[in-house]
């Protein structure tokens, strides 16, 4: 069973930057497909981001291409989330999420483990 601990999220003005982190723990962290998806209260949970076991397949939202960027260090056992150019509406709970795969996916119902989420708030 995988352990998903989320980190790095705070309080932001519009421009700048943060980044997450999501630390894994339990079954080899490699064999492990990873995505970040982000909550506002009272809205669907919204894919950001996938990227595939080795890191050689990566996947955006449009609301987020070219701003964001996943990445992951299988040594580590840590799945990262850079966010450039943060916007208002970038504010959320983010989470990551994990399933033992070789393939990735935007849907979160294919993910089997979650995070307990990190609030990222940006100001205008």
């Amino acid at each position: 069973q995988v352990q998903l601990v989320e980190s790095g999220g705070g309080l932001v003005q519009a421009g700048g930057s943060l980044r997450l982190s999501c630390a894994a723990s339990g079954p080899p962290f490699s064999t492990y497909a990873m995505g970040w998806f982000r909550q506002t209260p009272g809205d669907e949970r919204e894919f950001v981001a996938a990227i595939n076991w080795s890191g050689s397949i990566t996947y955006y939202a449009e609301s987020v291409k070219g701003r964001f960027t996943i990445s992951r260090d299988n040594a580590k056992n840590t799945v990262y989330l850079q966010m450039n150019s943060l916007k208002p509406e970038d504010t959320a709970v983010y989470y990551c999420a994990a399933r033992e795969h070789t393939g990735w996916s935007a849907g979160g119902d294919w993910y089997d483990y979650w995070g307990q989420g990190t609030q990222v708030t940006v100001s205008s």
